[in-house]
């Protein structure tokens, strides 16, 4: 588990959060309008993401089910046309309206418009390399996708000054750097799948009971994959909601949480990187070990570095950490559930019981939503800190809570002689 963990947590540390962190950094001397308008689109694709997350976990589910009892290819290829399908379906609505999205966020025009014209113009490459990624994972290979994401990274570093300053094209030069890393990056990550052709017509081109598998495979990839966007995009949306709540106690206690949230973000990492561990492992019907001891574990070791870093890591971003510093202090009490909620979710994820893992999910916010406004009136914003621990508790309950029949666990293991014999993958 650790082993394919810790190549994860590095690619999510490097591909959710650096290339954000690195855009800020370079367009920070363009002045806050240019930080305001690379905000507002990291954002906006995060939530892009959000409704794309199916279509690649879905493939990586039903890769690791299939590798060594079936071909491939045809799961790779659907993943293709899904992809075509979300990236028109979500990209081309984006780049008509995009100065509209930016007027949700108080920019219509500018900076943020320019920066999400390019950013969601590029949503395909972005949503291609995360399809990738989700077949060498499905295959047990965590390694490359975390190869890629730092290549990635390192473009972006090159890229940035170039564009921003060198050419002078300012905030639309870091999303021109951003997308122009990505693609780089996919065109390297995509020969990696070279060798997994097998199982298809030798002309490429699917007969007809083949489309009617193709239909198949893609509803089954939808059923798997789309609890894990409801799930995602859940939390964006009470995210939201908790920003509201909190915005009623000031802007000081606004810039606290979000500080607080910035900070606890690189550990919560931890916890995406051992489901999808555990979702590779039970949907490849290998030994998972414990996910949720190793989720609890990692929630307490989480919590107690948080602790001790608060201070430092808080008075980095301000001058006055305190609100930071609580926010992170009370948060020990809900990163211990929350880490085994999420570790446990990618065996639920894998196993075909990805419904119970969101109807846990919501079960826990409808909970969390009116406690964080009937405490928050109370205790003020330490009642808000209360009810995310509180909402993570009864979502791990409800995971947890025995269940009478249910789908099977992904069949077990059987040779090695439907697949081509051809060598695996890069990196493997």
């Amino acid at each position: 588990m650790l082993r394919l963990a810790l190549p994860v947590y590095v690619e999510l540390l490097t591909a959710v959060v650096a290339v954000g962190l690195i855009d800020l950094l370079w367009v920070s001397g363009l002045g806050e309008g240019a930080i305001a308008a690379v905000t507002v689109g990291t954002t906006v694709e995060y939530l892009a993401y959000g409704l794309f997350l199916a279509v690649p976990t879905g493939v990586t589910v039903l890769v690791g089910r299939r590798d060594g009892r079936a071909p491939l290819w045809p799961v790779v290829r659907t993943g293709g046309l899904l992809w075509a399908l979300f990236s028109a379906a979500v990209a081309v609505p984006g780049v008509l309206l995009h100065g509209p999205i930016a007027a949700l966020f108080g920019a219509a025009s500018g900076p943020a418009a320019d920066f999400l014209l390019v950013s969601l113009a590029g949503l395909p490459v972005y949503f291609a390399q995360t399809v990738v990624d989700g077949v060498l994972k499905g295959l047990g290979d965590t390694r490359t996708p975390m190869r890629n994401a730092l290549i990635c990274n390192a473009l972006v570093v090159v890229l940035d000054p170039l564009l921003i300053y060198g050419l002078g094209l300012g905030v639309r030069g870091a999303a021109l750097a951003t997308v122009a890393a990505r693609a780089v990056t996919l065109a390297i990550a995509v020969r990696s799948l070279r060798g997994l052709r097998g199982g298809a017509r030798d002309d490429g081109t699917p007969g007809d009971g083949e489309r009617g598998r193709g239909t198949r495979l893609g509803r089954e990839i939808l059923v798997t994959g789309l609890p894990m966007s409801g799930d995602f995009l859940a939390r964006a949306l009470v995210g939201m909601a908790l920003v509201e709540i909190v915005a009623g106690f000031g802007t000081a206690q606004v810039a606290g949480y979000g500080i607080g949230q910035k900070i606890m973000l690189a550990g919560v990492m931890v916890f995406y990187a051992l489901r999808q561990a555990a979702m590779i492992r039970t949907a490849r019907s290998e030994p998972a070990g414990s996910p949720l001891l190793l989720g609890l574990g990692g929630g307490a070791a989480v919590a107690a570095v948080l602790n001790a870093a608060a201070v430092p890591a808080a008075g980095l971003f301000t001058a006055d950490p305190s609100v930071a510093v609580g926010f992170l202090r009370w948060m020990t009490l809900y990163l211990v559930p929350f880490g085994g909620l999420i570790a446990v979710g990618g065996v639920l994820q894998a196993s075909g019981r990805g419904g119970r893992l969101l109807a846990a999910t919501l079960a826990g916010f409808a909970v969390q939503l009116p406690l964080a406004y009937a405490l928050s009136s109370w205790l003020g914003v330490t009642g808000v800190w209360l009810s995310m621990a509180a909402g993570a508790s009864i979502s791990l309950a409800a995971a947890l809570a025995p269940r009478a029949g249910g789908p099977a666990p992904a069949p077990a293991r059987a040779p090695r002689s439907t697949r081509t014999a051809e060598g695996r993958p890069c990196g493997r």
